[in-house]
């Protein structure tokens, strides 16, 4: 696709293949499940944050370089650390005396890509700054409010073992997350280690091709929203997932929020499957990495081993599947 011009008389074709070949071109640095690639391309098609839990050293920073090296995207990187401050993040005024007046300087938010690298090491004030970004794609520096670049994403990485020193994400900041995902271990380390052998310095990324920009990542997100059939049948499978709320195990279910998220996700994974309708396969591929993380589970239930992920898998077996 290069950085030809997308336009909506071009139609699906065009976007399916601006994705295929985002993809493939990540593939050729990213030694990982190839499934995480597409969750990640399809939420930020689908306008969408993305929580990425998982080990140290698996890859996280790298895949979020890579995927906005190749989207043609800006990036900033935020690392987190307990004294980091709000305006760290969003920026703040600063005093000119040649000038006489205060003059606005933007954070690193300011970026259509960011990297919030360990999030729940940095205090609830200072990951509340983010709340407005994520969800308005704006920040308010001393009551100034500055509209944020489009598509404006965040990729936010947390380590799920290790909590000393951390502060857990409170559940309204959890809940403006597309999807929440787990890189894993890469099955073939001998490939990675191979490449790592190939390359000429120690962060390949700069090294991929652009083959997106900005207005294509935007077209392509026009052409979902207004291409990808979705039946009624399909709104009443989706929408049956809110039984969750009403489960004796669960303190707190899917919010509204997350039903939508999982309308737009299974649209954007029949649209990199190259289709123009959503099929319940879609839902279903992506109904864990929408609503686990926005179910709160009754603290009495940890004795019982449940836990948020086996509710929703709980869920997908005994929800009627339309034909």
């Amino acid at each position: 696709m290069g950085q030809k011009s997308l336009t909506n008389n071009e139609g699906i074709e065009s976007a399916i293949a601006g994705m295929k070949e985002t993809m493939d071109e990540i593939a050729r640095f990213y030694v990982g499940d190839p499934r995480n690639v597409k969750l990640i391309m399809g939420a930020i098609m689908a306008s969408g944050h993305v929580l990425l839990e998982d080990f140290p050293g698996v890859g996280k920073t790298f895949l979020a370089k890579l995927t906005a090296r190749t989207l043609g995207l800006d990036y900033n990187r935020i690392q987190f650390t307990p004294d980091l401050l709000p305006g760290d993040i969003t920026g703040t005024k600063i005093w000119m005396p040649a000038l006489g007046k205060f003059e606005k300087s933007m954070g690193p938010i300011n970026s259509n890509l960011i990297l919030a690298d360990e999030i729940n090491r940095a205090p609830p004030k200072t990951q509340a700054a983010l709340l407005e970004a994520m969800e308005e794609r704006q920040v308010t520096i001393e009551g100034e409010t500055v509209q944020l670049p489009r598509p404006f994403i965040v990729l936010a990485t947390q380590n799920p073992i290790e909590f000393e020193g951390t502060y857990p994400l409170p559940e309204a900041q959890m809940d403006r997350f597309m999807i929440r995902i787990n890189l894993g271990y890469p099955e073939d380390e001998e490939q990675l280690l191979n490449r790592r052998i190939s390359w000429q310095n120690d962060d390949p990324s700069g090294s991929a091709s652009k083959v997106l920009d900005s207005k294509q990542v935007l077209s392509i997100r026009n052409v979902l929203e207004r291409q990808i059939l979705v039946s009624k049948e399909i709104i009443t499978y989706i929408s049956g997932f809110a039984a969750c709320r009403k489960d004796r195990r669960v303190m707190a279910g899917p919010s509204p929020r997350g039903l939508i998220s999982m309308l737009r996700m299974s649209r954007a994974m029949a649209m990199i499957e190259g289709r123009d309708f959503v099929t319940p396969d879609d839902v279903k591929s992506v109904a864990l990495e929408t609503l686990a993380h926005r179910i709160v589970i009754k603290p009495e239930m940890a004795l019982d081993q449940v836990d948020s992920e086996s509710v929703v898998k709980e869920y997908l077996e005994k929800i009627p599947v339309p034909r």
